[in-house]
């Protein structure tokens, strides 16, 4: 049987290069996208749709809830779709249709349901992108090397997360409407560029020609698969116990159908796989109560502009930009534990210290700068292990039990489940640091913040990797 005439560019697009740049694009788009509208929601709606001020922060939140709602409500369909589908670049594609269509409304939108509808198709969007985009990043470096991608791109995206709000403010005050939607429209723009070229890898072995490039493990041979599944829990030896890793990961039971309709519910029952997301739910939970504070905090203490205050957020995410990586590396070497627990562990004096500027000058910012720089490292530790923690859980599974999960495994599934946590966190964040600050003040609501965090520290040490050579014997 003959094959077709390769596409052209075909080493580029389907390199693992371009695919981790393509899916670090699209969920910085969306995060980058989401922060850049959320500070002129009140202008909107209080400039084109004429909303009394008495009602513009009620309308803000329903607005808010709408993303929310509508991405935690996506996710589970846009796993299960894509657990189904052959490939994963249409409903990738689709997704940012839908983000498109989202943003257009909030530019030309002169009535509360077409910017409901908008934010609607905008949480849509969020959960196609997270669901769809790591689970390609799986499909494309495997388990083993999930850990440095999901670190790269993390400290990519934090930028947009923790920036655009600033950028949104300092635009819209500077040039209005237009210069923030343009910035968004040229996003959109480049990332429907990568999303349509991006070819997967699955689909450039067709062509049978040397890609001179890393394959994952997921789609090699079934020679190449075995030896992917000895190798991989080799790597969690250290972590959960010799000699029973077979045995852990076989399904012995008889599921019932509803569980079989949806086998990710399975891998739920595992702890490892529930402290996983809530480090992914800490993880959204630390991010949005910075982007939330910090822009307050720099005005109350040093009088700051939006201008001032975007800048003041280059500490806490520069090391999270360099440090990513690194803590994705090392994440891969060790397995997920160690990075989990310092990470979370580091953040609690780290946040506490927090409460030591004053009010003043340069030497005040330089002690803000500091404390927020030593943040931005716990960020970097904490950024992977949710993910190839989840990842390894599920790969246990499904190696073990490929006639309950069929040939793809339940991947896009569990991704929709970290798109939902992740989102979770998104929403609490904000909430949770506005309540607190505004309540017990700046210093006791990070100390709150730091206790959650050693609370996620600790179940990290227990479960994460299984439990601890100290806990095996005794019952938890």
């Amino acid at each position: 049987m003959s094959v077709s005439k390769p596409p052209i560019f075909l080493k580029f697009r389907s390199s693992t290069k371009f695919i981790i740049s393509t899916v670090g694009i699209g969920l910085f788009t969306d995060l980058f996208l989401y922060g850049l509208i959320v500070p002129i929601l009140p202008f909107i709606l209080e400039d084109r749709v004429s909303v009394p001020s008495s009602q513009i922060q009620s309308y803000t939140s329903t607005l808010l809830a709408a993303y929310a709602g509508a991405s935690v409500l996506s996710s589970p369909p846009a796993g299960i779709i894509a657990d189904r589908l052959s490939a994963r670049q249409l409903p990738f594609l689709l997704g940012l249709v839908a983000l498109l269509a989202a943003t257009v409304m909030l530019h030309l939108g002169q009535t509360i349901p077409v910017l409901i509808v908008a934010r609607v198709l905008q949480g849509v969007s969020a959960a196609v992108v997270w669901t769809i985009g790591l689970a390609l990043l799986l499909d494309t470096v495997g388990a083993e090397n999930l850990g440095v991608a999901i670190g790269s791109i993390f400290g990519f995206i934090s930028i947009g997360e923790l920036g655009a709000p600033i950028l949104g403010g300092i635009l819209y005050e500077k040039a209005g409407y237009g210069a923030v939607f343009s910035i968004a429209y040229a996003l959109l723009g480049i990332d429907f560029v990568m999303r349509f070229l991006i070819i997967e890898k699955k689909t450039a072995k067709k062509y049978k020609i040397d890609l001179d490039d890393e394959t994952s493990p997921r789609d090699s041979s079934t020679e190449q698969d075995e030896e992917s599944q000895d190798q991989e829990p080799n790597e969690e030896d250290p972590l959960i116990g010799n000699g029973k890793q077979e045995s852990e990961w076989k399904i012995t039971s008889d599921p019932p159908n509803w569980v079989r309709k949806l086998p990710i519910l399975y891998c739920l029952s595992n702890p490892r796989l529930i402290v996983a997301q809530l480090v992914a739910f800490m993880q959204a939970t630390l991010l949005s109560t910075f982007d939330a504070t910090i822009p307050t905090e720099a005005k109350s203490l040093f009088g700051f502009d939006p201008l001032k205050a975007g800048l003041l957020f280059a500490p806490l995410v520069v090391p999270y930009l360099i440090g990513g990586p690194i803590a994705g590396k090392l994440v891969d070497q060790y397995g997920p534990k160690p990075a989990a627990v310092l990470g979370f562990a580091w953040e609690v004096p780290a946040l506490i210290l927090l409460r030591i500027p004053q009010a003043g000058g340069t030497k005040q910012i330089v002690v803000f700068s500091i404390i927020a720089a030593l943040n931005g490292i716990g960020l970097a530790a904490i950024g992977s292990p949710s993910i190839v923690e989840a990842s390894y859980v599920c790969e246990g599974y499904f190696k073990n039990n490929k006639e309950f999960f069929g040939g793809e495994g339940p991947y896009a599934q569990l991704y929709a489940i970290n798109s939902m946590v992740f989102s979770a966190g998104l929403t609490l964040g904000p909430l949770l640091a506005g309540f607190l600050r505004d309540s017990i003040g700046y210093g006791n609501m990070n100390a709150v913040v730091a206790a959650m965090c050693l609370v996620v520290s600790l179940l990290s040490y227990v479960y994460l990797g299984g439990k601890p050579k100290l806990l095996r014997k005794h019952i938890l």
